[in-house]
């Protein structure tokens, strides 16, 4: 309050019970996600800094989804169930059901949308400074929209204070001039808010309870109630469609890769890559066009990502090159090389300086330090040595129609062209297997496994079985030139 101490955030009401219809969508409009965070779950974030004593988040459509992801990604937060909604007031009402005001005399209750997911901590760190240093009862973050158009509109008196919001369908044309818009954030003083929440009526076209009359009520009690603009109008956009969605992922990636190139990340072209907001990329870090690294991927310095790579919950070692791949829940050692078209699933563990190469698909197998697989090859369920070679076009055959089963190679070993490697089966240290065999045995260490037919030869076969062709033809002319 003025002249005293300013008091912590009491209590945070998150209203996420909106049907969001305009999404025509399957899932709650707060679960849609973008940058690797639902959209409930930016909300959450930015509220964080303000450590409020309590979390209540107002639930309606698909509650027990809802529900289940607060779990998950805010076990402390509470949740509220708005069974029918009668508007923003109403739904207020029922998360400050229980609510005690005595604790609170001088505490202050925040209030914000569940699809606001630009929104920043910063923001609401300053609205709620501004608010306990005048003093007011309400302080209203707005921001001044280039088009203010389905907003709510500032209206202020001629000492610059706020005179009312008025929504826009009712408006006058001189009023919807205005650009300065309500966001739909509110910080109160709490028990002025629970007794001018009592005074609420549902006298309206909508039949509804709506918050911006708590405003218009603390006003006409001579009650202070204040604006506070934010500079990023941005910050305040919600999400009621799929464009808006999109709008918002395109901003908040925009925001992500700023950030990034200020840290010391190179993006040669933030506007064809994406980064979720849960990633981590240290410095020096070289990022081509095309890339997505997403999830809770970590990247270490003076990696290069990309042309056209995906990353997805993976970890990238120190000076790696992953280029022209898809990769999920891998790790990729320090100086490793993966690409170009490579496939790395989960379980899949690069240690340093191994190279995965054209055409290769790997999952859930282990690679030593500086082993390759160059072209053209399939490795499942594997754990494979260091300095070993797995030829072209090799395939582990790892599955029986029942269960996989697991192929161990040692170190320095020298898997020949087209071998299929039939699980379970081991290879020992400094081995070979001759080019197209199939090996169904174990290989002892040093030892050369060749598992394939004597090729012989049948002199004069297409001369008698494919009289007339090409072949004979040129098999003809070759015997005549003798």
């Amino acid at each position: 309050m003025k002249g005293g101490k300013l008091s912590k955030l009491d209590l945070a009401i998150v209203l996420a019970a909106g049907e969001g219809t305009r999404m025509k969508s399957s899932r709650a409009k707060v679960l849609h996600e973008i940058a690797g965070r639902s959209l409930l779950g930016h909300v959450l974030h930015a509220l964080s800094p303000l450590q409020a004593n309590e979390v209540r988040v107002v639930v309606g459509v698909a509650k027990d989804e809802v529900t289940n992801h607060l779990a998950q990604i805010s076990p402390n937060a509470k949740t509220v169930f708005q069974e029918v909604r009668g508007g923003t007031g109403h739904a207020t009402k029922l998360a400050l059901e229980g609510f005690s005001v005595s604790s609170s005399r001088n505490g202050a209750v925040l209030v914000c949308a569940g699809d606001t997911p630009l929104l920043t901590g910063q923001t609401l760190l300053d609205l709620l400074a501004a608010h306990q240093s005048s003093g007011a009862s309400a302080t209203v973050l707005t921001a001044e929209m280039l088009d203010p158009s389905g907003y709510g509109r500032i209206i202020r008196d001629a000492s610059n204070n706020l005179a009312q919001i008025v929504e826009e369908k009712d408006a006058s044309q001189q009023q919807k001039q205005t650009l300065e818009i309500n966001s739909g954030v509110y910080v109160f003083t709490a028990p002025d808010l629970i007794a001018a929440l009592g005074k609420l009526t549902a006298h309206n076209a909508q039949k509804e309870e709506y918050l911006t009359d708590v405003i218009a009520i603390l006003k006409s009690e001579g009650k202070l109630v204040s604006a506070f603009m934010t500079a990023d109008y941005t910050e305040v956009f919600g999400v009621n469609d799929r464009e808006q969605l999109a709008t918002c992922g395109f901003l908040m990636n925009a925001r992500i890769c700023e950030a990034l190139m200020k840290s010391g990340v190179t993006i040669v072209d933030p506007m064809s890559t994406w980064i979720d907001v849960t990633a981590e990329i240290e410095v020096d870090v070289h990022i081509e066009p095309g890339t997505a690294i997403k999830g809770s991927t970590k990247i270490g310095k003076s990696a290069v990502i990309g042309p056209r790579a995906s990353l997805i919950d993976c970890q990238v070692g120190e000076a790696a090159k992953v280029f022209e791949s898809h990769c999920q829940e891998a790790v990729i050692g320090s100086a490793a090389q993966v690409g170009p078209y490579t496939h790395l699933r989960s379980g899949t563990v690069l240690s340093d300086q191994v190279r995965v190469g054209s055409f290769v698909e790997i999952k859930n197998s282990n690679f030593g330090a500086g082993s390759k697989v160059p072209h053209l090859s399939y490795v499942g369920d594997a754990t494979i040595g260091s300095e070993t070679n797995i030829g072209a076009a090799t395939v582990f055959v790892n599955y029986d129609g029942v269960d996989k089963h697991k192929t161990v190679i040692g170190n320095h070993v020298r898997i020949g062209s087209d071998s299929m490697l039939v699980a379970p089966v081991t290879i020992g240290d400094g081995a070979y297997t001759a080019a197209g065999s199939v090996i169904t045995e174990d290989v002892p260490a040093g030892a050369l496994g060749i598992a394939r037919a004597k090729q012989s030869n049948i002199l004069g076969w297409v001369l008698k079985k494919r009289k007339g062709t090409k072949s004979a033809e040129a098999a003809a002319k070759k015997e005549g030139q003798k």
